[in-house]
């Protein structure tokens, strides 16, 4: 645990996302002499600044200076920032710690890892974390949830005592945090791998392996839990700790299964039946992969059937994920704004295929160096009508569509949500979905996901409410 009162701390990167402000306040909290430091203008930030608004800190926006990374005695990197920065290799070279909110919350922890399930993956791990999260809490009041979900780890750490679960979403880059303190969680969980953020690692194996970083100094008594199903995941290097298997697809002698409509537990030669699926209220197989990975980690942990089946039967979902707006004139429109890689949009066109009349597909984005064929292929096959945003992926996304021999399907290229999501309009009948379902990062016409995923619900539900009380 390091002393920070009157240390110099440069915040590298304030981000939008909600991290770097909770570091920001923490470190003011500590007694540090904050410095923020970020490329973005005040106008870009001003959301964040608002929060901040108060606090004895020097901002340095629209810019980074070399003075700030000398001056300062240590430096908490914005995960977003990459390790490779020249900033970043400037301050190692004069021997100035580099540090990120997830070592530093790990370093604080009355326990460490010890008291710590981290969940990872590029599918599911939100819908995950929460659902393990509702488990949990159930068996124990205290549990906290935090990570990788707009809340800040740091600044719930008050509230944690030696006998708090914390469960934490960690993103492959929020990892990077852990190696310096060579810590893991003690229980932790990959849901499942697949191609991602190519723009920022060298290629899949290197993204794997960033995944496989969160079980990396786990010890014998610990557990790392992973998709058998996954054909990445079991390829992954093993650990000192002990796998645990999950699958949807058959039995298992050891770990959580899919048999029927039963969610089993077989544990040290026991077998025993944790709750009927048909409770459980999410819809896609995928959904059930999640559920699976939860239950094992909270059977891990010493949750009991009861708690789990109560909190599954309970649980609908997360914000921004599959998430029903509104039904408009017998449409579903669903914000998937989230599934910013292929993988997650097929998942998400191959669960509301089975109840849809026709899907709408909104779709396209930023790039982030990835494949598209495989989507394009399931457009081609499950996708009325295609509407593309704007950003540098969505050129790819049209050739893989045009490839695949379903160009007709490509109703309109749009600058504007509100123009696409009109459009979709014309287009859809009832018994349809319009699925914002990108595929792709956001940058470009949106500062993150999130603020995507909030401009369609609002549009949607104008449009609700237009219809609702037109015009006299």
């Amino acid at each position: 645990m390091t002393n920070l009162n009157g240390k110099r701390v440069l915040v590298f990167g304030l981000g939008v996302h909600g991290g770097g402000i909770g570091v920001a306040k923490w470190l003011v909290k500590q007694g540090a002499r904050v410095t923020v430091t970020d490329l973005k203008t005040a106008d870009a930030l001003q959301t964040a600044l608002a929060e901040l608004r108060g606090l004895p800190i020097e901002f340095v926006l629209g810019e980074h200076r070399e003075k700030d990374f000398a001056a300062a005695e240590m430096i908490v990197r914005n995960p977003a920032v990459p390790r490779e920065s020249k900033w970043l290799e400037f301050a190692r070279a004069r021997g100035i710690p580099v540090e990120m909110e997830m070592g530093l919350f790990f370093a604080h922890l009355p326990r460490g890892g010890a008291q710590v399930v981290g969940i990872t993956g590029t599918k599911g791990k939100t819908t995950t974390t929460l659902m393990l999260g509702d488990i949990l809490k159930r068996a124990n009041a205290k549990t906290v949830v935090a990570g990788n979900l707009r809340v800040a780890a740091l600044e719930l750490l008050e509230t944690i005592d030696a006998e708090t679960p914390v469960v934490l979403e960690l993103s492959s880059w929020q990892l990077e945090g852990l190696e310096p303190h060579a810590a893991s969680p003690h229980i932790a969980a990959i849901t499942n791998i697949f191609p991602d953020h190519l723009n920022r690692y060298r290629d899949l194996e290197a993204y794997a392996q960033a995944k496989a970083s969160i079980f990396r100094f786990q010890q014998p008594d610990d557990f790392y839990v992973l998709n058998f199903d996954n054909r990445i995941s079991t390829r992954l290097p093993r650990a000192f700790s002990k796998v645990v298997w999950t699958s949807a697809r058959r039995s298992l002698n050891e770990g959580a299964s899919r048999e029927g409509d039963a969610l089993m537990w077989a544990w040290e030669g026991k077998r025993e039946k944790i709750c009927d699926l048909r409770e459980f209220k999410l819809p896609g197989a995928h959904q059930i992969e999640n559920a699976l990975t939860a239950t094992a980690v909270a059977m891990l942990w010493g949750a009991t059937p009861a708690h789990i089946a109560d909190a599954l039967a309970n649980f609908r979902g997360a914000a921004h994920r599959q998430e029903l707006i509104a039904e408009i004139a017998g449409v579903r429109y669903i914000n998937d704004t989230t599934a910013t890689a292929p993988a997650a949009a097929i998942a998400a066109i191959e669960t509301f295929k089975p109840s849809a009349q026709k899907i709408v597909l909104i779709a396209g984005g930023s790039d982030k160096a990835l494949d598209f064929d495989e989507m394009a292929r399931v457009i081609a096959a499950d996708v009325a009508h295609l509407i593309l945003l704007d950003g540098a992926a969505t050129e790819k996304i049209a050739h893989a569509v045009e490839r695949a021999g379903a160009a007709a399907r490509i109703a309109g290229r749009f600058d504007s949500l509100r123009d696409a999501i009109a459009k979709s309009r014309e287009l859809a009948q009832a018994g349809d979905v319009v699925l914002l379902s990108p595929g792709c990062a956001s940058f470009g016409m949106f500062a993150n996901e999130f603020e995507r995923g909030d401009e369609f619900r609002k549009i949607v539900l104008e449009m609700r409410s237009n219809d609702d009380h037109p015009p006299t």
